[in-house]
C-alpha cells in the first residue's frame, strides 16, 4: 500500500517513513525543498517537491492518485508568525484533506496538537496555532468522505521511544517522545476501526498495539 505523507521532512513524518519502510509499506512524503529529499531516501521514502501553501488541489490530488492512505504531519514549525500557522497548520490541511477526497484516499490521519481548539481565544502565535490546528480538525472530521482519525500528542521530545504509550479520547498534558508518536501512527493506519476518533497521546505504561486496539474496541 502506498501512503503519502504531508511534511514529509518533519521530525515525526521522517520516523513514520522509516517505520512504514520497515512494515512493506510504499511511503512517500511531500517536500518543499529538493535538498531535503536525500533525508527521505535514506529512509527508504519517496520525496514529492511540492508546495502545500501554493499548489492547487488538483496538483496535490494527482500524487494521492492510488494511494491506500494519507498523512497530514506538515507544520509551519516553531519560529513562524502566526500568518503561516492559517497557511500551513490551518491551510494545507484544508488543502491535502480536499486533495484526498478528490483522489478516492478515504484513510487520513492528521497529527494534530494538544489543546487544538477552534475557539481558542488570544492573539499570541500558540494562540492561533491552537485555534489553527482546531479548525483543520473541525474542517477534516466535516468531511464524511474521508475516514479520518486525528492524533493530538502532548509535549514532543527527542528521548528514545519506550514504546509504551497512554492513548485516549482525553489524557491530560504530559510529554511523548516522537519515536513513540510515529509508531503510534504506524498501529492506527493498520487499524481502520479507529476512524472517526480523536485521541490525545501521552507517555504512559500500555504498550503501543496495546493502546490502539483499545481505542479500537478490539
Amino acid at each position: 500500500m502506498r501512503i503519502v505523507i504531508a511534511g514529509g521532512h518533519g521530525q515525526i513524518a521522517l520516523r513514520l517513513e522509516r517505520l512504514l519502510a520497515t512494515r512493506g509499506y510504499e511511503a512517500a512524503g511531500i517536500i518543499r525543498r529538493a535538498e531535503q529529499g536525500d533525508d527521505l531516501r535514506e529512509v527508504g521514502a519517496e520525496p514529492i517537491l511540492l508546495d502545500l501553501e501554493s499548489a492547487a488541489v488538483e496538483d496535490v490530488a494527482a500524487y494521492l492518485q492510488g494511494a491506500g492512505a494519507a498523512v497530514f504531519a506538515a507544520g509551519a514549525g516553531p519560529g513562524s508568525g502566526a500568518a503561516r500557522k492559517d497557511t500551513v497548520d490551518k491551510g494545507a490541511a484544508v488543502l491535502f484533506a480536499n486533495a484526498a477526497v478528490r483522489a478516492g484516499v478515504r484513510r487520513f490521519l492528521v497529527v494534530s496538537s494538544m489543546g487544538a481548539d477552534p475557539r481558542h481565544e488570544g492573539d499570541d502565535v500558540f494562540d492561533v496555532y491552537l485555534r489553527a490546528k482546531g479548525e483543520a480538525d473541525a474542517y477534516v472530521s466535516g468531511l464524511d468522505a474521508l475516514d479520518w482519525t486525528i492524533l493530538r500528542p502532548g509535549s514532543l521530545t527527542d528521548d528514545p521511544g519506550t514504546g509504551f504509550v497512554r492513548l485516549e479520547a482525553h489524557t491530560g498534558r504530559g510529554p511523548v517522545t516522537r519515536d513513540d508518536v510515529a509508531a503510534v501512527l504506524a498501529e492506527l493506519l493498520e487499524t481502520p476501526a479507529t476512524a472517526g476518533l480523536t485521541l490525545e497521546l501521552i507517555g504512559g505504561s500500555t504498550p503501543v498495539s496495546v493502546a490502539v486496539k483499545s481505542v479500537a474496541g478490539n
